[in-house]
């Protein structure tokens, strides 16, 4: 640049010499495509004759040597026999535009261009074994094509390896796609200790009798494990039948539990262990010895209340499994009644079951019923407690008399209690006397319920005139038999 700020002229030379940078592009929104022309489309079948190519659009070639004519083969030569007729000359111009569509062409081996395309094809694309390997997650996701599927299962036909792993991959494609509940299946913790005890059984396994016991608390468990520590607080309210009418008490999760450990006692003491109750002064009923937890705490109970629940349920099935097999028929007693161990154990898993699902409705919790072989034992110990029941509440007034007295052990009169789905099973209940024996030839009414609607009742959880499904026969005997069902409950 000079000294008056003109460039010089060589400068200008090779200002002006020089390539140019391009200057921004606009954006596809700033252009005005209704002010663009549109060019003119090639009628059908080509561009007319008449119409001239513009000399743009052909391309430049670069000039090259002048080739004369080519010399026409002579006769009788190879090339002449190879090309009798020589082909005519192509007409200068562009290449015909689209025509009318000709319609589909013929099937056939002719009517392809070029080989067939395997992919296109519906037989099973033959693929290595790495591949096949490397495609059975997206197998097990049904996300092949319907090739690749075919391919991948005719593979499996013959290759176990892979097999195990397209089995392994497609329940772990179960899991995944699930529409039940976020929560852990009741009966994961069981069917994880059945097989690892199947692979290498307990030293000292758990008695029989004893397993619905072990499984309601560790359900329980579960549950309050997952709670928070204001929902130990949330009002439970425990709902239970005295006489002829439904009475309830209310109280809070940490209150249930702390029940659940002051009834819990009364089969500690009978192995020989610590009651959390003073064992020489502590009552024996249920619900007196509820009363007296409750009245020795000082303040309102809390989630401290778990640990020392769950330490002493451990320990009791602990030492009934360490006891042998004679510890079974100890005797439990309840004040007003007494069971064997075996039967208590039975009875405890049915009380934390039902108080189980009581919190679980305080807190908005699901809490589904226990396994059907554990159900169904749990109704087997109701429907074998019925006659002692009604033979209870006709000593105080409160059922008919017996009509048809025998002799113990024989058959006498009886109802048919049939119970429906989970845990059912049929039941023949004496009615005149608890030492006589239910059988079906002497059943003059019969009661359909459901498992769980059952277990309501006996619970009192639910009124005896509401509960019935399907009744037949005797109308007394079935009022009898429902409100002694009934009084099974307690707090």
């Amino acid at each position: 640049m000079s000294g008056d700020g003109r460039e010089s002229e060589g400068g200008e030379e090779e200002v002006r010499g020089a390539r140019r940078i391009p200057g921004p592009r606009g954006a596809a929104d700033d252009l005005d495509l209704a002010s663009v022309p549109l060019p003119p489309l090639p009628p059908p079948g080509g561009t007319a004759p008449d119409e001239a190519v513009p000399e743009q659009s052909a391309p430049k070639t670069e000039p090259g040597p002048e080739l004369g004519p080519e010399p026409e083969p002579e006769p009788g030569s190879a090339a002449a026999e190879a090309d009798p007729e020589p082909a005519p000359a192509a007409e200068a111009g562009p290449e015909p535009g689209p025509g009318p569509d000709p319609g589909p062409e013929p099937a056939g081996p002719e009517a392809a261009d070029g080989p067939p395309d395997p992919l296109m094809s519906s037989a099973p694309v033959v693929l290595p074994h790495q591949v096949l390997k490397a495609l059975l997650g997206a197998w097990a996701l049904s996300a092949c094509s319907v090739q690749e599927t075919a391919a991948v299962e005719d593979h499996l036909t013959g290759c176990a390896p892979c097999a195990d792993e397209a089995l392994r991959l497609r329940d772990a494609v179960g899991l995944l796609h699930t529409d039940g509940s976020l929560d852990l299946d009741p009966t994961l913790r069981t069917r994880v200790l059945d097989g690892c005890f199947g692979r290498r059984p307990a030293r000292i396994p758990v008695p029989e009798w004893a397993a619905p016991y072990d499984a309601e608390t560790a359900r329980l468990d579960a549950l309050l494990r997952d709670i928070g520590e204001s929902e130990w607080h949330a009002p439970v309210r425990l709902q239970w039948f005295e006489e002829e009418r439904q009475v309830s008490r209310r109280t809070t999760v940490a209150g249930v539990i702390g029940h659940l450990t002051a009834v819990d006692g009364l089969l500690s003491a009978a192995l020989g262990l610590d009651d959390p109750l003073d064992g020489g002064k502590a009552p024996l009923d249920p619900t007196e010895r509820t009363e007296t937890y409750w009245s020795a705490t000082r303040r309102p109970p809390t989630r401290a209340v778990r640990e020392p629940w769950r330490a002493q349920t451990h320990e009791l099935i602990r030492t009934a499994s360490f006891a042998g097999r004679n510890v079974a028929e100890t005797s439990v007693s309840y004040g007003a009644f007494a069971l064997p161990l075996q039967d208590a154990a039975l009875d405890r898993a049915f009380e934390c079951w039902v108080h189980g699902g009581d919190i679980a409705d305080a807190v908005d919790y699901p809490y589904p019923a226990p396994s059907a072989a554990h159900l169904h034992r749990m109704i087997d110990l109701a429907a074998r407690m019925l006659p002692a029941a009604l033979a209870g509440r006709r000593s105080a007034g409160l059922a008919g008399p017996a009509k048809n007295l025998v002799t113990p052990g024989a058959p006498g009169r009886s109802l048919h209690l049939e119970i429906e789905g989970h845990g059912g099973g049929d039941w023949y209940i004496a009615l005149d006397s608890p030492a006589a024996v239910g059988a079906p030839e002497r059943a003059v009414a019969q009661v359909a319920l459901d498992g769980v609607e059952f277990c309501r009742l006996v619970a009192g959880h639910i009124s005896p005139v509401e509960a019935a499904a399907g009744q037949e026969g005797d109308r007394e005997a079935i009022r009898d038999v429902l409100f002694a069902a009934a009084s099974l409950s307690r707090l």
